[in-house]
């Protein structure tokens, strides 16, 4: 009885348009993704009806712009010609000569995504594509997510992905033993938010979250998440992450000083010929 109303309340929240409260409806966005996923797969979907309509009014929502409009959302892939943080092109060889004489004559790939249909229900065909939307629209609002949503998401992504399975006896999940369907691009975009999370204060929820997503990805045989699993593991700092007395995480590095050293030679040197100085 009172979740129809709190759903109502939050679809409210978010048609206002109001940036604070669209944030503040998207926070709540995983553990509604879950209670939809464990009602459909236990096939008690008319439980879920004002959950489903949230969703998909928050989707249609989202889909267009102000003026009612289909949104086309558009990506550059980055040029290994052009120096980024992680890489200069002179270390790479004759590949960089080669992105180089492409770069010259504007030749650059950019993926356009949409525009994307609405919806007027949710279907086991258009089910993921529309969580996957969702998914994207919760991870580009990923800095101003509280702490709790972030727990929350790597726990959802979990438990996701191991129910039905035997990691979900070693996990020690209750209550839905049903195995939950996932798409390929529903975890990739899972592992955005777990990659946050791991350099947000919650490293132990995000890595077991990761192991997760990964097991399934292996059981399903999906490229694209696996490829992303691993390279987060590979790029994951090896026992670098200490943990203070607040229980938040940070990453051990060295920092060069900033201050000139003097070394010990010349500061003797030094002393020797004011002495000297001084006794002439």
């Amino acid at each position: 009885q009172l979740l129809e109303p709190v759903c109502h309340q939050l679809f409210e929240f978010y048609r206002s348009g109001e940036e604070q409260l669209l944030r503040f409806t998207l926070q709540f966005l995983p553990e509604l993704m879950w209670c939809y996923l464990a009602v459909s797969a236990s096939r008690d979907l008319q439980s879920s009806g004002c959950i489903e309509a949230l969703l998909l009014g928050v989707y249609n929502l989202e889909i267009v712009d102000k003026e009612g409009h289909s949104k086309v959302l558009s990506f550059t892939i980055p040029s290994l010609s052009k120096p980024s943080i992680y890489h200069e092109p002179s270390s790479i060889g004759s590949m960089a000569l080669t992105e180089g004489a492409l770069s010259q004559h504007g030749l650059s790939r950019v993926v356009y995504s949409g525009p994307h249909p609405q919806r007027e229900m949710l279907t086991a065909q258009n089910r993921f594509e529309v969580l996957t939307f969702l998914l994207l629209c919760y991870n580009a609002a990923l800095s101003y997510m509280p702490a709790m949503s972030l727990q929350s998401l790597c726990q959802i992504c979990s438990r996701i992905c191991v129910c039905g399975y035997p990691r979900q006896q070693v996990r020690k999940y209750k209550g839905v033993n049903s195995r939950i369907p996932v798409s390929s691009e529903f975890m990739v975009q899972m592992l955005t938010g777990i990659y946050y999370a791991f350099y947000n204060g919650e490293w132990d929820l995000a890595r077991k979250a990761m192991d997760d997503v990964l097991y399934r990805a292996q059981l399903e045989l999906y490229p694209e998440p696996l490829l992303v699993a691993n390279a987060i593991k590979a790029s994951l700092p090896q026992g670098a992450m200490k943990s203070s007395k607040e229980g938040t995480r940070c990453i051990q590095v060295e920092i060069t000083p900033t201050s000139s050293r003097i070394s010990r030679n010349a500061v003797t040197s030094m002393s020797i010929r004011g002495h000297r100085w001084k006794r002439h």
